[in-house]
């Protein structure tokens, strides 16, 4: 049985409740925003309503459903785009749709929706909105929805500085959320792009003047004094400190402060005393928490916060007391928490041990496998400060390994059989480091019962002191014994030299962090990796998509802390469907994390291997396929005038070379006797560059238009542009008759022509006439004004895919038979130059249904051997809606055709596999026989 029960893109409508007999049941209602306490000690569990958030979520309901009043233009604009489900591939998740309302509701909605709400702040001088979303839910594309909404605002509503801010700063735990937030920079290939967060190219344009910092926390850290220095400079004032940690942003007040993982960032009340090893064991840095909202707290003197958007999967704050969860921030808005993820299928589905053939827990009757570390023999044994890496591990934790590592080894065959380039991850996480070196030996010593798991080269042990000082980009203390060990998982890794190389060239700490950010990523430092061991819970960010096994061994004294640290398995590797729209489920198996959510009933399958992805880039060696198109916004249709010209009617002009001489000799003359002896020649047959076709077109035009430019009721521009064709057709044309020899000879025709350009003129204008003509025209995108193959970004699927030969793009993403079939056809035909299919190229044309604007996509761009450029759909059956789609498309093609500059364009639709072949028949023998 899945947990599976509501579809992503949707609101809730149905959650998961304790039924009778311990089993699950469903209530057809959305889950209350609340949170658990869960004493794992006395087996006890008690739930608390956040009263404030289900409040605010009705309100939110009726003010969207009633079309979101009080927003500005540019904020309904990106609404309505972001709940546009075929404007991105993949559409928002409900809870980041959901996010992003909520705080444009409690900033810009009408009042009327907002009486008697007030959010609670933390005592500061600045407001603080909290999002509270699971881990794997999407919370950074959350935050470059903020910036997008913020920037454009202020970018058009300047004197709404209390609202609106286009500076903004955000704030990490560490460098790898750093690294990871670079997508939200306004460049090239963010996150902006990737999930087309701007309406228009134009409000794209706009945002690229958004001033975004993004800088680690320990940035706010006050400056030490030189200990040494002769000069006593004293302590860091407010207004140094503000422009040396903000740089460029120091420049703007007002600026807005993103909180990323907040939960790092509070504001420790007077009354509450913890220590600094309470603090610790629930994760929590002490100092880093103060410091960072010390560091806020004197930018705010200096430059004022508007206000702090906090996000995070568990915003709470340490108290000293057993059940955290107490000290959730008082400022969360909207939740979306771990069950309502499990139950939309954002993340896997967390599997804890519910029983075994063993003696239970005596006071609580459960697995001794759902909590080890509760366990007596297992915690006394952990906890000894000096224990020797050789040192046995207590049995309990053996027999957990070997019951884990017997699930993970079938994991990890199904892995292999799918052809996945990287093996599943088990991951400990552990209560001190004398644990897990311990646990490292035991592994990489062979005491391990699977022989699959006696891999050195695929073992890391986290050093936590070492990551510690990556993380603030720090050097640690000399130790030659680890630093070896990093470099043979790197000589032992599946990697290019030069990678390699590269690799070993870093320090310590850089190699740690690279290897420790990207486990189970193609062509990366951590791929193959298998079995990772830490103490506490690696750092925020850390997104390895192939965890498949936890194993617990450490103190856990709150459901927020047991999130956190499954937290780290609940990726998904894949996100397919069912047949009714739900994610098929993917689980994380955890011994040891007491986390009270378990999947019910009977065992359920193993955790999916993930497919192999495919790498779908532009192959620069076959530049001469690329396919270009222009970007047209909308066509117009325009009555302009038009000259005519009608060519039976066009009298043949022959031009008599005795009349034109193209060549002259000259010699002295002198009392009108002139010296043979001495001639010199005028050829102009040697002087081709001053005969080129191009420029005598250009100049019989310019003249031309000389002679009608005063009487023509069109621009100016038109009429050069029509007579340029016209004159053109005429040259090229078996109307200007030219002797043989002239005529097999290019460069003596085009001295004739141009020795002649007069009377061409003449014969052409005599044969022309004005007449008023409707034509299609096309209206340009003046920020992108051209599309090409080219211009692709390099993405990745899991889908089938044909490799290519005839394609500027590597691989065609087989989405239906149908077009594996046509590839096939494509790839054998020699009338067929060139195709792609229409898959991440943004090559649309827009059209009107139901009173709104759309786009659509054709499937397939072929170029022909005569030159044209096919618009080819596939489809199976019709609609008044396709109908709609094809004529919008033919307008496009006639308006493309008649603007010029692109080629020659045709379209059409098979809805049938075997008419494939029938209509790039047609079009290209069309071709032929019109040339």
């Amino acid at each position: 049985m899945s947990l599976i029960i509501n579809k992503p893109w949707e609101r809730p409508e149905q959650h998961w409740v304790d039924g009778a007999g311990g089993k699950l049941e469903i209530k057809p209602e959305r889950r209350p925003a609340s949170y658990e306490v869960f004493d794992a000690r006395n087996n006890t569990k008690r739930v608390h309503d956040l009263a404030l958030v289900n409040t605010i979520r009705d309100r939110v309901d009726a003010w969207r459903a009633d079309g979101w009043p009080g927003v500005t233009i540019v904020t309904r604009k990106l609404l309505e785009h972001w709940h546009d489900q075929e404007a991105r591939q993949h559409p928002f998740y409900f809870c980041q749709l959901e996010a992003i309302e909520t705080l444009i509701w409690w900033i810009e909605g009408a009042e009327a929706y907002k009486q008697g709400i007030a959010i609670p702040g933390d005592g500061g001088a600045w407001e603080r909105l909290c999002n509270k979303m699971a881990t794997g839910t999407g919370k950074t594309t959350v935050m470059a929805m903020i910036i997008t909404w913020q920037v454009l605002n202020a970018q058009t509503y300047p004197k709404r500085n209390k609202d609106f801010s286009r500076a903004v700063f955000i704030v990490a735990p560490g460098l790898t959320v750093r690294e990871r937030l670079q997508v939200l920079l306004p460049s090239e290939g963010s996150y902006y792009d990737e999930f087309n967060l701007c309406p228009s190219e134009a409000l794209r344009q706009k945002l690229n003047q958004a001033e975004v910092l993004i800088e680690n926390w320990h940035t706010l850290m006050p400056l030490k004094e030189q200990e040494r220095s002769v000069v006593k400079k004293g302590r860091e004032s407010d207004e140094a400190f503000t422009r040396r940690v903000l740089g460029k942003l120091a420049a703007h007040k007002d600026i807005i402060v993103i909180n990323d993982e907040a939960h790092h960032a509070y504001r420790k009340p007077p009354e509450v005393k913890i220590s600094k090893k309470a603090a610790a064991e629930q994760g929590i840095d002490l100092d880093e928490a103060t410091r960072w909202i010390e560091g806020l707290d004197r930018i705010h003197k200096t430059r004022r916060i508007q206000r702090c958007f906090d996000l995070s999967a568990t915003p709470f704050a340490p108290t000293g007391k057993t059940s955290t969860e107490i000290a959730l921030f008082d400022w969360i808005m909207s939740d979306f928490g771990l069950n309502d993820a499990i139950e939309a299928g954002l993340v896997k589905t967390p599997r804890v041990v519910v029983r075994d053939d063993a003696v239970p827990d005596a006071k609580t009757l459960r697995s001794k496998l759902y909590h080890i570390y509760r366990d007596p023999s297992v915690s006394e044994d952990l906890n000894r400060a000096k224990a020797e890496p050789h040192e046995a591990l207590p049995k309990l934790v053996q027999d957990a390994y070997t019951l884990l590592g017997a699930d993970w080894r079938e994991t990890r065959a199904r892995w292999r059989e799918a052809g996945h380039h990287s093996p599943p991850v088990m991951l400990t996480v552990c209560n001190r480091t004398e644990t897990a070196a311990r646990i490292e030996n035991y592994f990489n010593k062979g005491d391990a019962h699977w022989p699959e798991l006696h891999a050195p080269d695929r073992t890391l042990r986290v050093d936590s002191k070492v990551l510690e000082k990556a993380e603030i980009g720090e050097t640690s203390s000399s130790d030659k014994d680890y630093d070896a060990r990093l470099k043979e998982i790197i000589d032992a890794a599946d990697l290019p030299e030069t990678r390699r190389q590269q690799l070993v060239g870093l320090k310590k700490e850089e190699l740690l962090r690279e290897i420790v950010d990207n486990v189970g990523k193609r062509g990366a430092a951590g791929q193959d990796l298998q079995n990772v061991i830490s103490v506490a819970m690696l750092s925020e960010g850390w997104d390895a998509k192939n965890v498949t096994h936890i194993m617990g061994l450490r103190a856990f004294t709150s459901q927020l802390l047991c999130e956190q640290v499954v937290g780290r398995g609940l990726r998904r590797v894949s996100y397919d469907t069912d047949e009714n729209g739900l994610f098929l489920p993917e689980y994380v198996n955890v011994f040891g994390v007491p986390l009270s959510i378990s999947e019910t009933g009977e065992g359920g399958e193993a955790p999916p291997p993930p497919k192999p992805t495919t790498q779908i880039e532009v192959v620069p060696d076959r530049a001469d396929l690329e396919l270009r198109w222009p970007n047209v916004l909308r066509v117009e249709a325009v009555v302009k005038p038009e000259l005519a010209i009608d060519w039976i009617k066009v009298q043949p002009l022959v031009l008599d070379p005795a009349r034109t001489p193209i060549s002259a000799e000259l010699a002295p003359a002198l009392g009108g006797a002139t010296d043979i002896g001495k001639v010199t020649a005028i050829d102009l047959e040697k002087l081709p560059d001053g005969f080129r076709l191009q420029r005598l077109i250009f100049q019989a035009a310019r003249k031309a238009f000389a002679e009608l430019s005063h009487g023509f009721f069109g621009t100016q521009e038109y009429l050069a542009a029509q007579l340029v064709r016209i004159v053109e057709a005429f040259l090229n044309s078996d109307r200007l008759d030219i002797p043989s020899l002239f005529h097999s000879d290019p460069l003596r025709r085009r001295i004739l022509i141009a020795l002649n350009i007069d009377l061409v003129v003449q014969h052409v204008l005599s044969n022309v006439t004005e007449q008023n003509t409707e034509r299609l025209t096309p209206v340009y995108d003046e920020e992108n004004p051209i599309g090409a193959t080219g211009l692709m970004r390099t993405w990745y699927t899991t889908k089938p895919c044909f490799p290519t030969s005839k394609s500027h793009i590597s691989h065609l993403v087989g989405d239906s038979a149908w077009e594996g079939h046509a590839t096939n056809i494509f790839e054998k035909r020699e009338d067929v130059l060139a195709y792609a299919k229409n898959d991440h190229l943004n090559f649309q044309i827009y059209y009107m249904w139901a009173g709104s604007r759309r786009r659509y996509v054709p499937d397939f761009l072929v170029r022909l051997a005569g030159g044209t450029i096919l618009a080819l759909e596939i489809k199976g059956t019709d609609s008044p809606q396709n109908k709609a789609k094809r004529d919008a498309l033919n307008e496009w093609v006639k308006a493309t055709n008649a603007a010029g500059g692109f080629g020659r364009w045709a379209w059409d639709v098979a809805f049938k596999p075997g008419e494939v072949q029938d209509i790039i028949l047609k079009h290209a023998t069309a071709v032929e026989t019109a040339n």
